[in-house]
């Protein structure tokens, strides 16, 4: 069977199931209908990337774990948008930026965010400091309270974890 009309399948047989999966565990019907379609949209996507649909044993199992990643991105995305949002607020009224500026920066964030995924918080918080706040090996490790050596193993990793996405999702 063409890997379309197994998507298709899967989505006409597991849909509704996982719509009431996704509104058990965040008590709003629209959020879970929207989850349940960035789920199927990653499906598709991931099949044209790598056909896989023909192998699966327990639909519902690939699914949830799907669903669980589009959950837990979303509420990443929420937490680096309300943090920015934050941040914007405590400024003076004399530091305003326009509307496309701020979506941009949020953007910004949110891709910074994407790209470093994975990484330990004291490798990500190293990256930042370094990046962001323009901090020296040595102070990065005096405030995590590390060596300098380990500062620069987290380093090598962020450096290393930006490129292997920058690679997968050119700008």
């Amino acid at each position: 069977m063409p890997s379309g009309n197994l998507i298709a399948t899967l989505y006409n047989d597991h849909q509704p199931w996982l719509i009431s999966w996704l509104r058990k565990r965040t008590g709003c019907s629209q959020a879970a209908a929207d989850f349940a379609q960035d789920t199927f949209v990653r499906v598709l996507l991931a099949e044209r990337r790598e056909p896989r649909a023909a192998m699966l044993n327990e639909p519902r199992h690939f699914l949830v774990t799907i669903a669980k990643r589009v959950m837990i991105d979303s509420f990443r995305r929420q937490s680096v948008e309300r943090a920015y949002l934050e941040v914007l607020a405590a400024q003076p009224e004399s530091f305003e930026i326009s509307a496309e500026e701020q979506l941009s920066l949020l953007q910004t964030l949110l891709e910074l965010d994407r790209m470093l995924d994975g990484l330990g918080v004291k490798a990500k918080t190293a990256f930042l400091m370094s990046q962001v706040q323009g901090l020296t090996y040595p102070q990065i490790a005096e405030h995590l309270q590390v060596s300098a050596s380990s500062v620069t193993k987290y380093m090598a990793r962020a450096t290393e974890r930006c490129l292997l996405y920058l690679m997968d999702n050119p700008w």
